[in-house]
């Protein structure tokens, strides 16, 4: 049996990583949910934690829906979560690490900030299959397709575990009744939201969450994801890039 460790970087708590692991469980996976405690997004593949000693603080949790799961809360963001369940905090490492389901899409390359996408990236790393999945929610929606989102993570496990060990997809639903199906597609050069300096002084900073302007590439994540496609994005962890430097 496949062994999955399903993650997120909303919470413990969050709505989208029920759904996903009542997703997997239907699927006949054999789960196990490893979260944060707390609100981690943007942490990207950060492993801070709280620790006491040199301990991480972790916390077995039952979760209503799924009571025979085993669950924990983790003090600390997805991206550690994933780098000691490859070390076997929470039992046999995984063979795949599912992440999300997110509130709100992850497209371009603005993917570099999310936990979503780090918790991904660091289970692949560590020799998992790994998928991050996000649900394109928007700023006020009215309503989410948790579900919906779900079902097509463990739709597309396949593709996942049909390729080698390492493996990342980068998955964006919308969040509409019917999407229009699936398509691969390319990073947008950032994304469709971004942090904006609201408010300063020579003691503090503020930030905001600012929606950028619709001037989407064409057949990129962010414009595909706009149209009403599931997109598809295969990604790599850090990467070196040849210099050619000429050193006397």
């Amino acid at each position: 049996m496949t062994r999955v460790l399903i993650t997120n970087d909303d919470g413990i708590e969050a709505p989208g990583l029920c759904a996903l692991a009542e997703a997997a469980v239907g699927a006949g996976l054999e789960v196990t949910v490893a979260a944060p405690a707390a609100q981690s997004s943007g942490s990207s593949a950060s492993i801070m934690a709280t620790e006491t000693d040199g301990r991480i603080e972790v916390e077995r949790r039952t979760l209503a829906a799924l009571p025979e799961v085993t669950a924990f809360a983790v003090h600390g963001g997805p991206g550690l979560i994933a780098l000691i369940a490859a070390r076997g905090a929470f039992g046999p490492p995984a063979d795949v690490v599912l992440s999300g389901v997110n509130h709100g899409a992850n497209v371009g390359r603005a993917i570099l900030h999310s936990g979503t996408v780090g918790a991904a990236l660091t289970g692949a790393l560590n020799g998992a299959r790994a998928m991050a999945i996000s649900l394109d929610v928007g700023m006020d929606p009215e309503s989410f397709r948790w579900a919906a989102a779900a079902e097509t993570a463990i739709a597309l496990l396949p593709e996942l575990t049909a390729r080698a060990a390492g493996t990342t997809m980068n998955v964006n639903v919308p969040n509409v009744d019917q999407p229009r199906g699936i398509r691969e597609a390319a990073l947008a050069p950032f994304g469709i939201v971004q942090m904006a300096l609201a408010e300063k002084d020579d003691r503090y900073v503020r930030l905001a969450v600012e929606e950028l302007p619709l001037v989407t590439t064409e057949g990129s994540d962010a414009a595909q994801l706009a149209a009403g496609w599931t997109t598809v994005t295969g990604i790599d962890s850090v990467t070196e890039r040849r210099l050619d430097l000429v050193i006397s």
